[in-house]
């Protein structure tokens, strides 16, 4: 129980740090009258939108938590709530320091690129913290009240069922959460980005981030609301549902083994360790003598990752020792294999940096060709994203293969959880790269619309153009841990209904179940199929939701030009809340279907292949098929559009300074290149910032909801 508490400790530990950080940050000059009017557009649309987010969000998820708590219990209801109500507060609180920060980061660039570095850093750490922090005590503090005041031990079997589905339900909610506020979000702000661009660059020919443009605070409000909202929910959603997937695994796999509950608060420990050497890292981010931004962000990224390794080794000395701890299918499993394992997981998420920003950043190869492409037209700078968002697939995929057999073949599948739990262990920092992207780019607008000097908005572009790549890499990192999750998930609901077939006694609906995941099974093929579909549905329906957004966007922007001549002339203000509004409606009204396509589909192909097969073997089978098969191509889908916008949108950057193409010829902003470039950004900016993300809480959501089908099922 005092390890527990020290785990509890380490979380709130974070949420100090967190109203440190703010603290600071706020105490920070928050520019001149305009800046701080534009500022508060930016501030009042974003809040706007949230409100109106989560109160669609909250309909939703009252109706859930009366399922849950009719078909499972008032206690697994209420950790549906908890996960739910963390996730949003996690998305809230860092978009509200996120907002509040663009300003003060354009005011500290007037002084120099080190001081708009720190001032932008820290506001996202608040957002990263607050994400690690708030999802460590979520799972810790409901776990002590489930065996403490609750009473529930893993002693007795039924008692045990309440704490695994309590937090798998916790899983869940956040999830719920993320998958609305990743697609909403990412359809605002692309809606935005899109429509706003199609107008103001290419009809009107006015600048980025001109304040003529009606759409250009509702393209900053995006910025916060897809990229830190919506980022802070995914990764609160991947780190809370991959603890509460290991630790069912350490119940189901060591079941009855003395020392149960170390294994059980072993996730979560790492997690404790890791939030303190995130909060140490965070002080290392400083500007060098060679005023690399990007190597200064990596200062700290490193510094978290190598002392990791030391609160790793923590984590297994103090609570399950070097020795065996216990015998899965015959494998004895051993703490130096686990501690190994983490090791491997810090090393995948190293590699996986490391390759999402070989191909999105400016100086590589993959951005380089495809604004060589851009010189021949607008045709080859789209074909040679989309071959670049191909190729893209395949150092991450063999970097996490070879973490699966490595973690495998230590310590099996609980090896490869503990893996994945120890990236997560990274999120707090990861997530603080994150945040410092839209803070930027925010940053950047302000110093344009209010009429800074060029020397400040060139600080600001250079935080920008890094911050591109950093969110490019976040994605990256998102994209590999929920794919390894999403595995974790799958091994838990086999190891369930293995569990659930064996104690037919106990759970009469399964009785005669015999798990059969052959591929001589038709529905195991099936499931596969129909398992792979959904990404891509999931991606096509996100697209075309964009493209409606933008266009309403078009139109708007046209109307208020066309109605107000003075806007261009600047004598008439354009309307910028009605821009905002028009594309809020349009965000919630478009992320509901999508959103339910991975929560029903596991639910939708049991009943179905049931009915038509009238055996629970192969309508099992068949979900579990579906998972893998969303798994694999989610992870595809994710990886290929992620990255492909990422060097898109930077190949568009790179002409901002001069390409110098094959030749030898400069192209600059404004040529026939640079608009080329600027069409395969529109391209690539819902690929990147809102199908390719939100499959990520769609790839785990679909395994949760089959964890909590299976807990349904063998309660009636």
């Amino acid at each position: 129980m005092l390890s527990l508490w020290v785990i509890i400790a380490c979380g709130a530990l974070s949420l100090v740090y967190g109203a440190w950080a703010y603290q600071s940050v706020m105490a920070q000059p928050a520019g001149n009258p305009r800046m701080q009017e534009i500022a508060g557009y930016v501030r009042e649309g974003a809040q706007a939108y949230l409100r109106r987010q989560y109160t669609t969000i909250a309909g939703v998820g009252v109706v859930i938590f009366l399922l849950v708590m009719y078909f499972l219990s008032i206690t697994v209801a209420i950790g549906f709530a908890v996960g739910a109500i963390l996730s949003g507060l996690a998305g809230f609180i860092g978009m509200n320091m996120s907002v509040r920060a663009n300003v003060r980061t354009a005011q500290a660039a007037m002084g120099s690129l080190g001081a708009g570095l720190e001032v932008a850093f820290k506001a996202g750490a608040v957002t990263g913290m607050l994400v690690a922090g708030l999802a460590l005590l979520g799972v810790s503090v409901y776990y002590l009240v489930l065996t403490g005041p609750l009473g529930h031990s893993f002693g007795d079997a039924k008692s045990a069922r309440v704490i695994i589905d309590s937090l798998v339900a916790l899983g869940f909610g956040a999830s719920l959460i993320s998958i609305f506020a990743r697609l909403g979000g990412g359809i605002f702000t692309k809606g935005a980005d899109v429509g706003g661009d199609l107008v103001g660059k290419v009809e009107a020919g006015i600048p980025e981030d001109d304040p003529r443009n009606p759409a250009t605070i509702a393209d900053n409000v995006g910025d916060n609301v897809g990229d830190c909202a919506g980022m802070a929910a995914d990764l609160f959603e991947t780190y809370a549902v991959t603890v509460v997937a290991t630790m069912v695994l350490a119940a189901i796999l060591f079941a009855g083994a003395p020392n149960l509950p170390s294994m059980l608060l072993y996730p979560l420990g790492i997690g404790g360790a890791c939030i303190i050497t995130s909060i140490i890292g965070t002080f290392f981010v400083k500007l060098g003598a060679n005023q690399s931004i990007m190597g200064a962000l990596y200062k700290g990224f490193i510094t978290s990752a190598v002392l990791s390794i030391a609160g790793l080794a923590a984590a297994t000395h103090l609570l399950i020792g070097w020795g065996a701890v216990g015998t899965v299918a015959g494998r004895e499993i051993t703490g130096t294999a686990l501690f190994t394992c983490g090791i491997a997981g810090l090393l995948v998420t190293g590699l996986i940096v490391w390759v999402t920003e070989y191909y999105t950043g400016i100086g590589y190869r993959p951005v380089r060709s495809i604004s060589q492409a851009s010189v021949t037209g607008h045709g080859t700078n789209v074909i040679q994203g989309l071959a670049v968002s191909l190729e893209a697939t395949a150092l991450p995929t063999i970097i996490i293969v070879a973490g699966i057999i490595t973690t495998y073949s230590l310590a099996g599948l609980f090896g490869i959880a503990i893996a994945v739990t120890t990236m997560l262990g990274l999120a707090g920092m990861v997530v603080a790269l994150d945040a410092f992207g839209p803070v930027t780019d925010n940053a950047g607008g302000i110093a344009e619309m209010a009429g800074l000097p060029k020397e400040v908005r060139k600080s600001t572009d250079a935080l920008d153009a890094v911050g591109n790549t950093t969110k490019a890499v976040t994605k990256g990192y998102a994209i590999g841990s929920a794919g390894l999750g999403a595995l974790v998930l799958f091994a838990a609901y086999t190891s369930d209904l293995t569990y659930f077939a064996a104690n037919a006694t106990e759970y009469p609906y399964f009785a005669g179940v015999t798990p059969n995941f052959s591929l001589a099974n038709p529905y195991v093929v099936v499931g596969l199929l129909l398992g792979g579909l959904i990404p891509y549905l999931f991606g096509g329906i996100a697209m075309t939701a964009v493209g409606k957004a933008a266009s309403a966007i078009v139109e708007e922007v046209r109307r208020q030009f066309r109605e107000k001549p003075g806007i261009m002339q600047g004598t008439e203000k354009p309307d910028y809340g009605k821009a905002v509004d028009l594309l809020t409606k349009a965000a919630i009204r478009e992320m509901i279907v999508p959103s339910l396509l991975p929560v029903l589909s596991p639910i939708v192909i049991y009943f179905v292949v049931l009915a038509i097969s009238g055996s629970k073997s192969d309508a099992f089978a068949a979900v579990g098929a579906m998972l893998l098969g969303v798994i694999v191509t989610g992870l595809f889908v994710a990886v290929s559009m992620t990255a492909g916008g990422g060097a898109w949108d930077n190949a568009k950057k790179s002409f901002e300074d001069g390409f110098i193409d094959a030749n030898g010829q400069r192209h600059m902003k404004g040529s026939e290149a640079h608009k080329a470039s600027v069409t395969g950004d529109t391209v690539g900016d819902p690929y990147k910032d809102t199908a390719g993300p939100a499959v990520n809480p769609a790839i785990k959501i679909t395994n949760i909801v089959a964890l909590l089908l299976l807990a349904i099922l063998a309660h009636h």
